[in-house]
């Protein structure tokens, strides 16, 4: 309040100044008639003025009856000089006239007019350095930094929130070690890192790891984004660093945290990006700080980046940075351990498996299996459930990965038809594939979801850390049999396979150029896929191979892509029967899973609809709504394709190449 009433007594004295300058400045106005000079000389000469007083160059002066006729006023006034010719004038026709000096305002007005303004200028400039100062100085402290302590009792996180990242959390248990027992490591000579990098993909936990740390150190915690180093002004950047080691040496030991680093740890000087001056001032300012003259003991400092790749070498040395923990996307395990801390507050159903919601997304991250719980919860709530299960899971992982259903997508007669049949095709290779390296089916769906009008769903069983030549083909193939199914039922190509053939042809390519597994081009690898422009490497970079190979190269990947394409034809070829009834099963549910693409292979179409009804029904009686609700606007006819059973499978006869 005190300072709210300081303000408006500010605005007060302001305006009283105001009015009080436009008094002095500005003169009454008076009732006397304006006049012009060469008027006044016409109505002297008319024997009309009376009277004249001239004040300098100002003239006032009275009319006769006769001017006030003309005139309708007594007075006037008019500007200009009385000289000798018109004082004779004024004698001439007997006008009495006068001079008096001109009014001067003293030694105040001169105050008021000279010295008024500077003061004026100088209580709007104290009262504005007032109004930036409030607050704690915040709007000009510009060289603070902006770290902030963390407050222990405030959304504290422990080890015991974080999964999935074992080893990088046993990495930093060594820091928090030392901090709380720092004996422990010094009386063999060690010393305390000065610097750890957290390096990471988006999401993987970089940022909850470090606030772990916090949670679990027991000592003051400061945290800052790599950003909040550059403003506009230059040196702002370097004098924040300064003050961010400053606040850490008071409150040592401690740690300080750094989110984003490579927004000032960027390579200086090089690349298309070219240099930036304030930018590298904060970096060199960093560097000195970590590792310069003045000694940090017990400022421990924690970054974290997405790009380690940007960052430069000096700031990355032995000395500063003495740890660089990874912190990988979860394998399944840890999948099902993040699972679990992210569902501890939410009611699951007995029927949910997380070891195969862990399954169905590999390369998640924390933060996507986070967002996964969350869906799932939502689709839960949406159905009016008191619990998750399984088909929230479900329908929350196809929306994550595919989008949301379109369920007012016009999809005419033939569309559907030409998905269905694509779809299929891709399933039964898969399923078909005479090999033990192919990721089994999860689900194969026609429903739109985002920009697709389908989709096939493989549930590989383990994490793959390494890819074999033959799972690559056996993925080209797979790839292919949409394709090759649109060109067996309908003879013609469609757009639907754009995707298909796009990631069939990345596949080749990388086997070739990367992997190594061309036999004609043997074990080497071909070009730079990570290459730098930006950072001033590979620039100017040379291809390191000559005509003739990439000729060969191009050879080589429609040779690949060609034969798996053969492949995934034969087969279909093969079982042109069973392509029919899969697409005709897919028609009539738009959603198959592997146990019932399993009973429609081994038994038929009729004991895949009884198995649909019982599940139906065994829906209803739970009060759940049935697994496929999309309605679409065209109906396919049931038993539109005859089906012979027992469907006998026969064997490929395409060779892998």
């Amino acid at each position: 309040m005190k300072q709210s009433h300081k303000t408006i007594l500010l605005w007060v004295v302001f305006i009283l100044i105001l009015i009080l300058i436009y008094n002095i400045m500005v003169t009454p106005s008076s009732n006397a008639e304006k006049i012009k000079f060469s008027e006044f000389v016409e109505a002297v000469r008319g024997n009309k003025v009376e009277s004249v007083e001239a004040k300098g160059m100002e003239i006032h002066g009275k009319l006769n009856k006769e001017g006030q006729k003309d005139l309708g006023k007594e007075d006037f006034e008019t500007y200009g000089l009385l000289d000798a010719d018109m004082r004779d004038l004024l004698d001439e026709h007997g006008v009495v006239y006068d001079f008096q000096p001109e009014e001067s305002g003293g030694w105040w007005q001169g105050i008021i007019i000279y010295w008024l303004p500077m003061l004026f200028l100088f209580l709007i400039f104290f009262f504005f350095m007032r109004q930036l100062q409030s607050g704690g100085g915040k709007a000009m402290s510009f060289g603070k930094s902006k770290a902030r302590l963390l407050n222990e009792n405030q959304n504290k996180v422990t080890f015991d929130d974080i999964a999935g990242i074992d080893e990088a959390k046993s990495e930093l248990q060594e820091i928090i070690e030392f901090l709380k027992d720092p004996k422990k490591f010094t009386r063999l000579g060690g010393r305390i890192p000065k610097g750890v990098l957290l390096m990471g993909s988006p999401g993987t936990g970089k940022t909850l790891l470090a606030r772990g740390v916090a949670g679990e150190a027991g000592v003051p915690f400061f945290s800052i984004s790599g950003s909040d180093f550059v403003e506009m002004f230059v040196g702002v950047g370097a004098s924040r660093v300064r003050d961010l080691f400053e606040q850490g040496k008071k409150q040592a030991p401690c740690i300080i945290f750094i989110d984003e680093i490579d927004a000032v740890g960027r390579y200086r000087g090089a690349g298309l990006g070219g240099g930036h001056d304030e930018r590298e001032q904060t970096l060199n300012q960093l560097l000195v700080e970590m590792d310069g003259f003045e000694s940090n003991e017990g400022v421990i400092l924690i970054a974290a980046t997405n790009r380690p790749d940007v960052l430069d070498p000096a700031l990355l040395r032995p000395g500063r940075f003495d740890r660089r923990v990874v912190v990988p996307a979860p394998d399944v395990n840890g999948r099902v351990g993040i699972l679990k801390v992210h569902s501890r507050k939410t009611p699951l159903a007995p029927d949910v498996d997380l070891n195969v919601v862990s399954r169905g997304t590999p390369g998640f991250s924390g933060a996507d299996l986070e967002n996964l719980v969350n869906e799932a919860a939502l689709a839960a709530a949406q159905r009016g459930g008191d619990r998750l299960e399984m088909e929230d899971f479900e329908e929350a992982k196809d929306k994550v990965l595919m989008g949301r259903e379109r369920r007012s997508m016009f999809i005419s007669e033939k569309d559907k038809r030409v998905t269905a049949y694509h779809e299929a095709g891709h399933a039964l290779v898969a399923k078909l594939l005479p090999s033990e390296e192919v990721d089994p089916v999860h689900k194969v769906t026609i429903i739109p979801r985002g920009r697709a009008l389908g989709a096939v769903q493989q549930l590989p069983d383990e994490d793959r850390l390494n890819v074999t030549r033959e799972w690559a083909l056996n993925r080209i193939a797979i790839a292919m049999g949409g394709r090759v199914a649109e060109e067996i039922i309908f003879n013609q190509l469609t757009t639907g396979a754009g995707n298909d053939l796009e990631q069939a042809t990345k596949i080749a390519r990388k086997m070739v150029l990367e992997w190594g597994m061309s036999e004609k081009l043997g074990p080497l690898a071909y070009g730079h896929p990570d290459e730098q422009p930006f950072l001033g490497r590979d620039i100017t970079h040379a291809k390191d191979y000559s005509e003739k190979t990439a000729q060969i190269v191009d050879a080589e990947l429609r040779h690949l892509v060609t034969a798996q394409y053969d492949m995934a034809k034969t087969i279909l070829e093969d079982n042109l029967d069973l392509l029919k009834i899969t697409a005709e099963a897919l028609l009539e549910h738009e959603v198959l899973d592997n146990r019932e693409l399993d009973i429609l292979i081994s038994q038929g179409i009729d004991a895949l609809r009884e198995m649909k009804e019982k599940d139906a029904t065994a829906a209803a009686a739970k009060g759940r709504r049935p697994k496929n609700t999309f309605e679409s606007k065209s109906k396919a006819k049931r038993n539109s394709v005859s089906d012979p059973a027992p469907i006998e499978l026969k064997p490929s006869k395409a060779s892998e190449s």
